[in-house]
């Protein structure tokens, strides 16, 4: 290669980029003669960038291997410059050097005459080449991404903040390249894991979710992208940092659930986050959930596991998240019977009676459902009704089975006489079958469940007609007040649970047994007001109580 920019027209050149991106076309004879020919014949250069090049020659650690080249420099090369070809530059420093990528590791010499390096020898030189290369330099970029992932990745950071915004422009700049999108996502998960969980502003929490959603949507068939995005927002308040692109999200989420190998890892993380995405949130974002195809979607992946007698958390999750999305929304409870969920609910208690978090989940969801006047019908059937009976009967560590189980059976009594529509198991017999189950479990039982709102249990109070739906409800209300009164006498109170329970204790037709838990519960709320200065003041169920007002 000629240097005619080396003569007396290019002498006035103050940047110089001959860096390559190819190996092979940065390899030239001489290198060290070529080099000091340049930096001798432009005396005003202050930027060169040789990056992806031999040009920085081959540094020499034992004087006896020197080869002719060499020699000529031998005498100050040692020890004032590493570089042989920027022994001019000695006491004149360049202000950059891009030497990133270049042949034998230059970056990584002692003695280098500039001020600034780009290289890939420490957080400082990668940082430095993501500022430079960060406009026109798309394959570059690609490396120093990488070479970033790498050092968060073993926690050798100094510069995190530097490190994350440069990190955020480079995928804000190249959205459709894949490689720069994997390797970004890679890095900004373990920069935001090593953040404290306060340390992270608002508007920088919105630009990482923004990019990381725009990466996935472009790449959503890209598992890696896929997997990186959903392991980052992971370490972020859910679901309150998505909210402002809660949509884009789940649908991204479900595209996963639907395309993704079925029982791989990242259709797994992709489930949890869609999990995590359902709780806490009103009425409207359960409603987009079912929208969306939600409940179809879990169904689907239920339906796949119960076929291949496969059980893993998915089934379980899934069976959550449907939990989570009927959660006091009637149309996702509708959805749910429309797509044939009681049929795979069947199968799965016949298949996996002893799964107790799975039945848990399963009943659960049934609990939303049966509190559904219109879809009550639904559940009034032999098979499902007898799979009721015998979840009450059986005596488990936990309550939570059976305590959903009496509960469906309890919404279903509420409707009467009349709407009990199957022979066996009799009504009569169910009732005391309730009775019993409940006078098995202790108040002071630690619960496995979250109430955003007491209106289902306070409508079975005034259920007179039938007083074990009644027992059932107090007994909820006096074993959560028992057990979290900062939680739940607020809400009691608020609903008007108090004026409920009051007339309930002064009406002939409840038993005794009932009227000993209503009084347990005034107890509990009186108890709860008198400690407390001011009865608006915030609980923490505060946050979930008004998601759910419009539910």
């Amino acid at each position: 290669m000629s240097w005619y920019f080396c003569n007396h027209s290019g002498k006035t050149y103050r940047h110089l980029d001959i860096s390559q991106i190819n190996p092979e076309d940065g390899v030239f004879t001489n290198p060290n003669t070529i080099l000091s020919d340049i930096v001798n014949g432009l005396p005003q250069l202050t930027s060169l960038d040789i990056s992806g090049t031999n040009l920085a020659g081959i540094e020499i650690v034992n004087r006896a291997i020197q080869t002719v080249e060499h020699s000529f420099y031998s005498d100050m090369y040692n020890n004032l410059c590493d570089i042989p070809g920027l022994i001019s530059r000695v006491d004149r420093p360049l202000q950059f050097l891009g030497l990133y990528g270049a042949n034998d590791a230059p970056c990584r010499r002692r003695n280098i005459p500039a001020k600034l390096i780009a290289g890939n020898a420490n957080e400082d030189q990668i940082l430095v080449a993501a500022h430079v290369y960060m406009n026109n330099k798309e394959d570059l970029m690609l490396k120093v991404i990488s070479d970033l992932y790498q050092i968060y990745r073993y926690e050798n950071c100094h510069r995190m903040d530097q490190a994350l915004c440069a990190v955020l422009e480079a995928m804000e700049k190249y959205p459709t390249q894949k490689d720069i999108q994997i390797s970004g996502s890679a890095a900004l998960f373990y920069i935001v894991k090593m953040k404290e969980k306060g340390e992270l502003e608002a508007r920088l929490k919105k630009r990482i979710v923004r990019t990381l959603l725009i990466g996935m949507s472009i790449h959503k068939n890209e598992e890696t992208m896929m997997r990186n995005g959903c392991l980052t927002l992971y370490q972020f308040r859910l679901p309150q940092d998505v909210m402002s692109h809660y949509e884009t999200l789940v649908k991204l989420l479900l595209h996963l659930a639907n395309n993704a190998q079925q029982e791989s890892y990242v259709q797994r993380i992709g489930i949890f986050l869609l999990n995590t995405l359902a709780c806490q949130v009103t009425g409207r974002e359960k409603r987009l959930l079912g929208n969306l195809g939600c409940i179809k979607t879990m169904l689907e992946l239920i339906k796949y596991r119960v076929e291949s007698r496969t059980f893993d958390d998915v089934m379980e999750v899934a069976w959550s998240t449907m939990w989570n999305v009927t959660d006091e929304t009637p149309i996702n409870c509708q959805r749910f019977f429309e797509e044939n969920g009681m049929p795979l609910f069947y199968r799965c208690v016949m298949q996996y009676s002893r799964k107790e978090e799975l039945l848990k989940n399963m009943m659960g969801l049934l609990g939303n459902v049966a509190e559904v006047q219109s879809l009550r019908v639904h559940l009034m059937q032999l098979p499902y009704m007898v799979v009721f009976t015998n979840l009450i009967r059986n005596v488990r560590e936990s309550i939570e089975v059976p305590y959903n189980a009496v509960g469906i059976l309890a919404h279903i009594a509420s409707d009467g006489v009349e709407a009990w529509t199957i022979e066996k198991p009799s009504r009569d017999v169910v009732l005391e079958l309730m009775v019993e189950a409940i006078e098995r479990w202790d108040i002071s039982s630690e619960r496995n469940i979250n109430y955003r709102s007491f209106l289902p249990l306070l409508r079975l109070v005034d259920i007179y007609h039938t007083p074990q739906c009644q027992h059932w409800a107090v007994w909820a209300l006096a074993n959560l007040t028992t057990v979290y009164p900062h939680k739940y006498c607020i809400l009691v109170i608020r609903e008007g649970g108090l004026e409920k329970l009051n007339t309930l204790i002064s009406d002939a037709r409840p038993y005794e047994r009932i009227k000993e838990l209503a009084h347990i519960v005034i107890e509990n709320c009186s108890h709860y007001s008198s400690n407390s200065n001011d009865m608006n003041v915030h609980s923490p169920l505060d946050e979930d109580y008004i998601y759910s007002s419009d539910g």
